[in-house]
Formats: structure tokens, sequence, C-alpha cells
């Protein structure tokens, strides 16, 4: 073979990956159609580190984003990766609300989150006096990181570990062989070449379903869909009053988690995103200036000082959802396919927030599938 393992997809799940194995397996290869790392969703999303409220007990992303977050600190730690432990408030704005966020703290305690607080109404004054709740749930394990910095030392580790890393390389097919499969990849000059691999990890993000459908494998439940989420920025001098994050209670069946307040490592503020399933898979990051309204009634509920023209559009991100429109919240799908006749291969499909959270703990869970199946 001519790879040990190769790894498709240089976002910052790919990137992990890339960095933990390559310091194991000599002969490693990271491909990605861009020119450089995290163009697609890890560069369009909220930044946010966070701390495993929401999700199902007992599920990959709970699990996974429990053990990411205590990894994704001590890694910013050691690597001087700019993140700010800023803490967050899922607010209460009306009394049917309350009941919702007393649900969301004994989610949160059965996941294994342990400083999750209830507060009223003093309390919230003196933490964010700018802003309206009747009850909040304080979550001061919540933070925020500099993902570009973080995708950057991902990258730096495993090129320094002796990880090969192609950009502008884009596959175009994927075979099995015996003992491995060999890739086909499109290079930047449109120049058509293949190589053998061992072990083949599909982290393509918003492609990783066309990626597994090319080796010949194909199910409904793992299509995905494309979900545009919307920002509008608070423009100053309004940003700086706040200084954390404020999050509304979630979308049903955690389809989104609502048009959230969130700071950035610059003191920018952003609101955002909204949900739109897209009709088809196309990389639509148009803005919507026509949504100001929308996005100025959703905030205003619990950001009272808010004027309509203090909001302006700033990005839009895609979200990789194999959770259909009015579903229950889906897992990651994190498979070693030994069992659908592909061993070796290695799917990461539907792998959306808390994604940038859990990177380091996805990145030791594929290890340990490797290690399994060899």
């Amino acid at each position: 073979m001519d790879a040990e393992i190769t790894i498709i997809g240089a976002g910052v799940i790919g990137l992990a990956i890339a960095e933990k194995l390559s310091g194991i397996y000599p002969n490693l290869f990271l491909i990605e159609k861009h020119p450089t790392f995290g163009q697609e969703t890890s560069s369009r999303n909220s930044e946010v580190i966070h701390a495993g409220i929401y999700y199902t007990k007992g599920s990959l992303k709970s699990r996974l984003c429990l053990e990411g977050k205590k990894l994704l600190y001590e890694y910013c730690n050691k690597y001087e990766v700019p993140f700010k432990k800023c803490g967050k408030l899922i607010v209460a704005t009306s009394e049917n609300e309350i009941p919702v966020i007393e649900a969301i703290l004994k989610t949160a305690i059965g996941n294994g989150v342990d400083d999750m607080v209830m507060i009223g109404k003093e309390k919230i004054a003196e933490m964010e006096p700018n802003i309206f709740a009747l009850k909040a749930l304080h979550s001061p394990g919540t933070g925020i990181i500099d993902s570009h910095s973080l995708m950057k030392q991902f990258e730096t580790n495993t090129v320094n570990n002796g990880g090969q890393i192609v950009y502008s390389g884009e596959v175009t097919a994927i075979k099995k062989i015996k003992n491995g499969y060999e890739i086909t990849i499109n290079d930047a000059d449109n120049t058509e070449y293949s190589f053998t691999s061992g072990i083949v990890i599909n982290s393509a993000g918003l492609t990783a379903d066309k990626v597994s459908e090319m080796v010949g494998m194909t199910s409904e439940n793992l299509k995905i869909l494309f979900c545009k989420g919307e920002y509008f920025r608070v423009n100053p001098p309004k940003n700086r009053m706040i200084k954390r994050l404020i999050y509304p209670i979630p979308h049903k069946n955690m389809e989104g988690i609502g048009i959230h307040v969130t700071i950035d490592m610059g003191g920018g503020v952003k609101l955002g995103p909204d949900v739109k399933y897209l009709e088809s898979n196309v990389y639509d990051y148009k803005l919507t200036p026509s949504k100001q309204e929308a996005f100025f009634k959703s905030a205003r509920k619990f950001l009272p000082f808010l004027e309509y023209d203090d909001i302006a559009p700033e990005m839009a991100g895609i979200r990789p959802k194999i959770q259909k429109p009015g579903d229950p919240e889906a897992d990651f799908y994190i498979m070693e396919e030994s069992k659908r006749g592909f061993p070796g291969f290695i799917n990461l499909i539907g792998m959306e927030s808390p994604g940038l959270t859990s990177s380091l703990a996805i990145a030791n869970y594929v290890n340990n599938l490797i290690g399994n199946s060899i």
C-alpha cells in the first residue's frame, strides 16, 4: 500500500484525526479538495466550546462533547490556542419557558455536566445587567475559541509528525481492493492519479455521504441534508453590552438551538444562526438582508437594548445534517464499516455541532476503532 491511512477532508475533525494518527502511523495522508483547511463548516460557525448540555444521554454527541470539552481546554492551554471560558446563559423570557430550562438542567445533569446552576433575576442582573430574563441556566463551562488557530495547530502537529497533507486534491473515485482501497484524486492541475491505502477515513463533512457512496455504500438514513444558518452582527457600540453567550430555549428535536448571542475572541457579537433546510445540496452562502426583522424580533425578547439598525448581515454557514426536518435528533455516525463489507473504511457522517468541541475526543474514538479492527 502507498499509505497506511488516508483521511479525506481537512475540516477541524479531519485535522484532529490526522494529528492523532500521524503520531502513531508513520505513513499517513490527509486529502483536502480546497486550497487550505477548514473552508466549509469549520470556518462558518459560532466557534463555541459546548458544555454538553442538550444531547441525548448516552449518545455519541453527549459522550464525545463532554470528553472533548475537557481535552480542548487542556489542548488550548498547552499550545496557547486563543480561547475564553466566558460561560453562557440559557434564558427563560416567559413563565412557560421556565419548565423548559428546568428540563434542560435535568438533561445536563444526567449527561454528567456538573457545574450548571439555575439563577434568578437578581443574579442575572448582576452578571448581564443589559439582558431580560425571568430565570436562566448558567453554564460556566461553555467557552469560545479561535477555531482557525486550533486548526492551524492541528495542521502543524500533523506535518511535524510526518503526516502528508495534499491540498487542492479532490477525491473522485474509491475502489475496494485486496487489503485496502484504491483512491483516485483530481489535483490542482486537473491531473488525475491514483494511490492505495490500507485504511480510509471519510471525514468529508458536507460531502461525506457522497464519498461513502463512491466505494459502494448507500443508505437513506445517511443522506446529508444541507441546513443553512445565517448570522447577523451586532454593531458597535452595542456589542460591548454583552459579556457572555446568551441562548434562548432550543428548537424542538434539537434542529437548532435558536437565534442566540455569541461573542468572539475579537470582541465581536453575532446573532444566529437560524435554521433553513436547503432544497438541494448547493453551497448557498448568500445572505438574506430581509431576515433582519425576524432576527431583531427574536433577539429583542432578551436583548431589550437592541434597536433595528443595531444589526447587519454578517455570514452564513451550512450544517451537514442527517436529521430530516421534524425528525428526532440524529446522533453522529462514526463507524468502521466491516459489517457492510468494507473493512478498514471508517465513515464520519452528520458531523455537525458539537463537532468542533468534540474534535479531539472524536480523534481518540477513531483511533480506537482502528485498533479494534486491525
